[in-house]
């Protein structure tokens, strides 16, 4: 009995003890109320780093939110055959049937009715390596939600405000946000309608 009472006595001392043990290092930082009187600079929570580095590129967007500027995930680095000018030269094919081999495994569905999208309708047709807006203005696949934002305004507003995509860094850190073409298949961006994996039984009477 007098042994567990040693150890549990041990036990509770041993957050004491580890509390003095730290008290010279925060005795040099002053208190909460010192540091708060000897600041000169005002705090800025829109300026907290995050202290893991993410380890995916990014780029700094060329749009704002209402917290200031922010960054979204690379897209170039996912098309796996991008740059497309390396096929797409001036110089005629000489293989027959190029497009098929190529992009046979796409299928657009982006659109509807007569409203269905080409290609070229999105991508620049003398530059392949940019996409092409309505105003005929080149976009970097990159910042691909600038082409997507010109039809689909409402969902960009959302993304914009942080109620559409999905945030991928820390709240308190600097603001990344997934691309457009992170979730959607840019040649068919709808989700397909699936049931819900779990739900709840009905109540009973």
């Amino acid at each position: 009995m007098k042994i567990l009472t040693l150890r549990f006595g041990f036990l509770f001392l041993l957050p004491a003890v580890m509390l003095l043990a730290c008290l010279p290092a925060m005795a040099g930082q002053g208190s909460v109320l010192e540091r708060i009187h000897d600041a000169d600079q005002p705090f800025d929570n829109m300026q907290i780093e995050s202290a893991y580095q993410l380890s995916l590129k990014t780029v700094l967007a060329k749009e704002s939110y209402q917290g200031g500027v922010f960054r979204v995930l690379v897209r170039k680095d996912a098309i796996s055959r991008y740059r497309c000018s390396v096929c797409h030269t001036k110089k005629k094919p000489q293989v027959r049937d190029g497009a098929l081999i190529t992009h046979g495994d796409i299928k657009i569905n982006h659109g509807e009715g007569e409203n269905v999208l080409a290609c070229i309708e999105c991508h620049d047709r003398q530059e392949r390596d940019f996409l092409v807006d309505m105003q005929g203005r080149k976009i970097d696949f990159d910042h691909s939600y600038k082409l997507c934002g010109q039809c689909h305004f409402r969902p960009k507003r959302d993304w914009l405000g942080g109620a559409h995509g999905k945030r991928v860094t820390y709240w308190a850190g600097e603001r990344v946000v997934m691309n457009c073409t992170s979730c959607h298949d840019p040649h068919s961006p709808a989700f397909k309608t699936k049931m819900p994996e779990t739900y709840s039984l009905p109540l009973e009477d």
